[in-house]
């Protein structure tokens, strides 16, 4: 396959998904900002969105101060962010308009339609009505592109490029929401414990919002029901980051998306994307035999930081190797 090919292929997956994790995002912000919180403690929220996505510096540029309204309209609508909801679902469209060949009729239709929609939103106030449905629907577009393909397309080269764009952005995004809502989650609970002595009815209290809180986050990620499955008991931090990064049934897991990533790379198997197996394999592995108790003590940001630089990494040596012609 040429490579320029396999390049649209793999960045319109990547910028689906990434739309989708956008959504999934947001809709949890806007949910949890409906419970008892302080302006400070809100404001953080957003800061943080902001920070996983690494979008701070340009919000910052463009904005005075930080609102609600702002940070969803930036992470939405904004043409010259091209992390937005908006810029994600244009460049998915413009690759697979490039490679129309290369896609079913079925998969082709599912972007342009995605898209053409997406204008129809944007030019209406339905995203100030009811954000929340306006982002369900992203995320349902997401998984109809992703049940086209699997269902239409024959499992040949093409494919396999378009799921592994898939699941290196998924990986990547469950990576940074683990990081930075444990981050969060760890500052209020040093700030509870300098506070000292609390009332048993606002102990109850904080622990009512502890619990929304670590569901809001599994909801990001659809692992609320799965949760519940798995543990039948209370939703704890541990088990929280045991389920999205070493659980490998769950769909959005970093080692469920190690695992697609790692067999997609096997199907497009070229003469010299051995090492880029290798380094994939090693991270696949790592995850595979971790155990999540050592993962905390070590320390979870560490852990995760080195994840996404190693991401990052793996995501250059896939260019070199497959997305950008090699040097005569």
């Amino acid at each position: 396959m040429l490579s320029r090919t396999a390049d649209h292929l793999f960045w319109m997956a990547r910028y689906t998904e990434r739309a989708e994790n956008t959504a999934r995002m947001l809709d949890v912000h806007v949910q949890t900002a409906l419970l008892p919180q302080s302006t400070d403690d809100a404001e953080q929220g957003w800061r943080a969105l902001l920070g996983i996505s690494e979008l701070t510096w340009g919000y910052q540029q463009k904005y005075d101060k930080l609102t609600e309204k702002d940070v969803i309209d930036f992470m939405v609508r904004d043409p010259n962010n091209p992390s937005s909801i908006a810029s994600c679902l244009r460049q998915a469209r413009e690759n697979a308009r490039a490679v129309r060949g290369a896609l079913t009729t079925e998969a082709w239709e599912i972007q342009n339609a995605t898209w053409i929609k997406m204008q129809s939103y944007l030019q209406t106030n339905a995203l100030e009505q009811n954000p929340s449905d306006f982002f369900e629907w992203v995320k349902h577009r997401s998984h109809l592109s992703r049940g086209v393909t699997i269902g239409t397309m024959l499992k040949d080269e093409a494919f396999h490029f378009i799921r592994l764009g898939t699941f290196l952005e998924r990986a990547d995004n469950t990576a940074r929401i683990i990081d930075v809502k444990f981050h969060g989650a760890q500052e209020a609970q040093s700030q509870k414990q300098n506070g000292q002595s609390q009332s048993q009815s606002s102990q109850e209290d904080s622990g009512q919002i502890d619990f929304y809180y670590w569901a809001a986050i599994l909801r990001s990620v659809s692992g609320f029901e799965i949760y519940r499955k798995v543990y039948r008991d209370v939703i704890t931090p541990e088990r929280v980051a045991e389920l999205l990064i070493l659980r490998a049934d769950m769909p959005r897991s970093l080692l469920a998306c190690m695992g697609h990533v790692l067999s997609n790379l096997k199907n497009v198997h070229n003469d010299v994307s051995a090492d880029t197996e290798r380094f994939a394999g090693k991270l696949h592995a790592d995850l595979k035999f971790a155990r999540i108790e050592e993962i905390l003590d070590a320390g979870l940001h560490d852990y995760l930081t080195v994840f996404l630089e190693r991401i990052f990494e793996l995501g250059n040596r896939i260019s070199k190797d497959f997305l950008v012609p090699l040097a005569a």
